[in-house]
């Protein structure tokens, strides 16, 4: 019987451990173009790292046992796009402290570029290409206008790795009501894609924190059995 046990014991631990299942890969895109000044700039990254370590946005990031894959770049022209943070598997909060922080002591790339969106679709396709491998994956694109060089969002989705991919947009929006109207038009109809595509829109550059907030907990929040998706609206 001693034999026996012994035998069942190395048996158990020579068996492989369990694999760690990554929920999401989520892939945070910051508009860095022309229109976007330093003043606003400053306020985009202090509100993503504000919104990173709210205390609803860290529930959400471990409301489940299951880990989150993390990646943030900035974009403007055509082949203007750096990465502000490369993957990082967030499995507690020393993890997403040091990816605030990376945030936090980022510096602009570029400033003087047009909005290149579908360009910039296209490297964060192969952002999530080569990242972990995960249950869903979700990129989010934050802008304060529309696709004003080479081609647009939905020629990235026909041309890229899109399938099962899901965009949700920022929109920041502009100074006067036309422009709103149109930007959040073109977000409806051209960015928002895939199941459960949602945008949230920020009131300025001042009301970034609060809107990247709300985007965070609603991506990350394990979904609700039975839930119906409200995909497309703001949120």
């Amino acid at each position: 019987m001693k034999h026996a046990l012994i035998a069942v014991w190395w048996g158990l631990m020579a068996l492989p451990a369990a694999a760690e299942q990554c929920r999401l890969a989520l892939v945070l895109a910051l508009d860095v173009s022309s229109s976007v000044d330093a003043a606003e700039d400053t306020l985009q990254r202090q509100g993503l790292v504000a919104a990173l370590t709210a205390p609803e946005v860290r529930a959400a990031f471990f409301a489940t046992d299951d880990p989150v894959a993390l990646a943030v770049y900035e974009w403007s022209g055509r082949y203007n796009q750096e990465m502000v943070l490369d993957w990082v598997m967030v499995r507690g909060p020393a993890e997403l402290l040091m990816a605030a922080e990376t945030v936090a002591a980022s510096q602009r790339s570029y400033n003087d570029f047009p909005t290149a969106m579908g360009y910039a679709l296209g490297y964060g396709a192969g952002v999530l290409a080569r990242g972990p491998d995960c249950l869903q994956q979700t990129l989010d694109m934050a802008g304060d206008g529309q696709n004003n060089e080479g081609f647009g969002p939905q020629a990235a989705y026909r041309e890229f790795g899109f399938a099962g991919v899901t965009v949700n947009g920022l929109v920041v929006n502009a100074a006067d009501y036309e422009a709103e109207v149109g930007l959040i038009a073109f977000y409806k109809a051209e960015v928002l894609h895939g199941p459960g595509a949602f945008m949230e829109v920020a009131q300025g550059f001042e009301d970034y924190e609060r809107a990247m907030r709300r985007k965070l907990v609603r991506e990350l929040s394990p979904p609700v059995l039975g839930a119906v998706s409200r995909g497309g609206g703001p949120g």
